[in-house]
This record gives C-alpha cells, sequence and structure tokens, in this order.
C-alpha cells in the first residue's frame, strides 16, 4: 500500500511542473485573445453601421441590390461579405451549404476560447492541489520556508487558471453573440432572395447590361 501512494505521489508532483508551463502558455494565450476581442469589436461596430439598416429593409430586388453593391464596394471583405455575395449567385441548396460551411468555421475559430475556459480550471485545480500535498508534509515537519513556497504556488496557479478561464468564458459569449448576428443577417438574406429572386436576377441582368 505504501508502495502504490509513493508511486501516485511522485507521479502528481512531476505533473507539477508541466501544469505550470501549461498555465502560463494559457495566460499568454488568454492576452492574445484580449487583443482579438477588442479586434472583433471594432470589426462588429464597423459592420453593423455598415449593413444592419440595408439588412433591416430588405423586401424588394432593388434593396437587394443596394445591398449587393454596398457588400461589393467593402475596402477589405471579411467571410461574412464573401459569403454574402456568394449568396446572390448561389442556388438555393448552394446557399444553404454555403452558410452551413460559414457556421462551422465560426465554430472552428471559438477553439482558442474554449481551450481556455475548459482547461484554465483544470490546470488551476491541479497546480493547486499538487503542492498541497508537499505543504502539508511540510507543516507536519515544521519547515515553514518550505510550505509558505508550495503554497504560494498553490494560489498562484489559481489565479492564471481562473483569469485564463475568465478571458474565454468572455471571449465565448461575446464572440458568439456575433456570430449570431452574422447567422441571422445571413438567413434572412437567403430567405429574401428565394422570396424575390425572378425579380433580382431580372435586376442583377439589367446591371450588367449598363455595365457593358
Amino acid at each position: 500500500m505504501d508502495f502504490v501512494s509513493n508511486v501516485m505521489f511522485w507521479i502528481s508532483n512531476s505533473l507539477l511542473v508541466p501544469v505550470m508551463v501549461g498555465l502560463v502558455l494559457l495566460f499568454l494565450l488568454s492576452l492574445v485573445m484580449i487583443g482579438s476581442l477588442l479586434a472583433e469589436q471594432q470589426k462588429q461596430r464597423q459592420k453593423k453601421a455598415h449593413y444592419e439598416l440595408l439588412f433591416r429593409e430588405l423586401g424588394s430586388s432593388s434593396k437587394l441590390l443596394h445591398l449587393r453593391q454596398s457588400l461589393s464596394n467593402a475596402a477589405k471583405k471579411q467571410a461574412f461579405e464573401e459569403v454574402a455575395l456568394a449568396l446572390f449567385d448561389a442556388s438555393p441548396a448552394q446557399r444553404d451549404l454555403l452558410i452551413g460551411d460559414f457556421e462551422l468555421r465560426q465554430q472552428k475559430s471559438n477553439t482558442k476560447g474554449k481551450l481556455l475556459a475548459k482547461f484554465g480550471p483544470i490546470l488551476g485545480l491541479m497546480g493547486t492541489l499538487i503542492p498541497m500535498g508537499p505543504a502539508l508534509v511540510d507543516l507536519s515537519t515544521g519547515e515553514v520556508a518550505s510550505m509558505a513556497y508550495n503554497m504560494q504556488v498553490a494560489f498562484a496557479t489559481t489565479v492564471l487558471g481562473m483569469f485564463s478561464a475568465a478571458v474565454g468564458y468572455f471571449y465565448l459569449q461575446l464572440v458568439t453573440r456575433y456570430q449570431h448576428q452574422d447567422l441571422l443577417w445571413l438567413d434572412y438574406l437567403n430567405e429574401s432572395l428565394t422570396e424575390h429572386m425572378p425579380t433580382a436576377e431580372q435586376s442583377k441582368e439589367a446591371s450588367n447590361t449598363l455595365a457593358q
């Protein structure tokens, strides 16, 4: 029994350094995610300012054509603009596929946020519990300095883990809301194109004729 306990104790202690390294990496990733979140907020504000009114007024082929021109004139096209433009030239089945593919890409982009939200608490808890064993041993033998060091490590890993998890959770909440808005607009555009497709195609042909 003592042999098994000693082996488990040795294994758990050997995990402390990898856990601490993982927490440092998660902390650095969380700082990067904060910058990404600020950039995403700025892009979403610009997108809302450019397109919200256009999407709300969809209801005729002329409005659809106006939206298409606005999407085409975007200085730097993001994935949203590219998919929205592709919907105009796609069949109903292709439009569903484009929107579904866009949704999958959005979910894939949330991987880092999910990693922070899930692994932050896990590594933080591991980093808290692993030094507690040696700290209790130090307490029983009266080695206060060593016990204080182990407790310091335990609390530091807890803070890093919870900070990373908080950043990941906040990132997911905000970005998911933005993604839902994009999907709502694309679904509405899809329905509008389905309803006004014949007229929209005529307007497109007329526009191409004038351009020539």
